[in-house]
């Protein structure tokens, strides 16, 4: 009997990073891989509890750099995870590690490197992220959605492979028919995986100017626990038809009720909108670190996939163009045509080429 290949997949604590971690373990599995996960505190709640068998939390930290003393405390704790993370490797000895990003990845990959263990860095946003920015010079290669990718020195171009977005296979296969009627926009909000506090506080009001004006309009918004009541009050005394959801990992089975998307420009949801075609705007995240999600948000505007509105301009102009999509609805047939062209199907193929290349690869 062959004995299975040990994969390691380790990701940072938001949904960005731990649902592709997801989405790659699936795929690892299928091909009889013996896979494990290790992510922080935040990460663990993505995990069912079926899943949480084969998953660790481990302690992690940012460099925090606002005073002296947060600056020791965070040392100490990343050298406490890379300690921990030693001892582990040398019990658990994977044959491959992915990092899929996020400073949760940051000790268990130098740890790795200290080690001798091949590890992999995957980059899905268009700028490469500050924890995988350190790892690159110790990694194998770095597996990117992308090769707009910025902030990557040229010396490092040979470790870059090209391989998509690693999202599920079931949006990647998803087809799309929606059940909307031609003239109504059905809008689906999503806020991300940590839910947007804001979109529930601005975006209702301006769907009440559309509602006004005899646009008509249904809401499928997701929004924290504590937002349910006043958003549900708000939209049965406008008579607006709507469902709320707090968190869902099955947002495939929203997509046939909706004809648009407004959401924050994380990546990975960026890529699963493009492959189910559906139309979206993107309101990127101002506080993303190096503002990496108005970069994401630029380059689907750029490719004619998706509309786009800063937040600070929301108030500003969210309304004229809802009002404009209405007008000529013909705009997101035209954007359907434009994700049409693009597709991710491809990404597990490339995942395996490469890994099977540095596995038989001799140290």
């Amino acid at each position: 009997m062959t004995k299975k290949i040990k994969a390691l997949i380790v990701a940072g604590g938001t949904g960005g990073h731990v649902f592709p971690g997801i989405n790659l373990a699936s795929f690892l599995i299928e091909k009889n891989y013996n896979v494990k996960i290790i992510t922080d505190k935040r990460g663990y709640k993505f995990f069912n509890e079926n899943d949480k068998k084969n998953v660790s939390a481990f302690l992690s930290s940012p460099l925090i750099k606002k005073n002296f003393l947060f600056l020791i405390f965070s040392l100490l704790l990343i050298f406490i995870s890379i300690l921990r993370s030693l001892i582990f490797l040398l019990f658990y000895r994977p044959n491959i590690i992915f990092g899929m990003g996020g400073y949760a990845s940051f000790p268990i990959c130098i740890a790795a490197a200290i080690l001798r263990i091949k590890f992999i860095i995957y980059e899905n946003n268009l700028i490469i992220g500050r924890a995988n920015k350190k790892l690159l010079p110790y990694a194998e290669r770095i597996l990117v959605s992308t090769k707009k990718l910025e902030g990557i020195s040229s010396k490092y171009n040979f470790k870059i492979t090209e391989v998509g977005n690693i999202i599920n296979k079931r949006i990647i296969n998803f087809s799309f028919i929606s059940k909307t009627k031609k003239r109504e926009l059905n809008i689906l909000v999503l806020g991300g995986s940590q839910a947007a506090k804001i979109f529930a506080e601005i975006l209702p009001k301006i769907f009440k100017e559309c509602s006004e004006i005899g646009i008509p309009i249904k809401i499928i918004q997701q929004c924290l626990p504590d937002q349910n009541h006043e958003l549900s009050s708000f939209y049965k005394n406008l008579n607006i038809e709507y469902e709320l959801f707090n968190f869902s990992k099955n947002i495939i089975e929203l997509f046939p009720k909706v004809n648009l998307a407004i959401t924050r420009s994380g990546s990975s949801v960026l890529a699963e909108l493009t492959n189910a075609n559906i139309p979206f705007i993107s309101i990127p995240l101002p506080s993303s670190v190096d503002n990496h999600q108005l970069k994401n948000a630029t380059y689907y505007k750029n490719n004619n996939f998706s509309f786009l509105v800063e937040e600070k301009d929301l108030k500003a102009k969210l309304f004229n163009l809802l009002k404009g999509i209405y007008e000529n609805i013909s705009k997101l047939d035209e954007i359907i045509a434009n994700q049409r062209q693009y597709s991710d199907k491809h990404v597990y193929e490339n995942i395996e080429r490469v890994l099977n290349k540095i596995l038989n690869e001799k140290n």
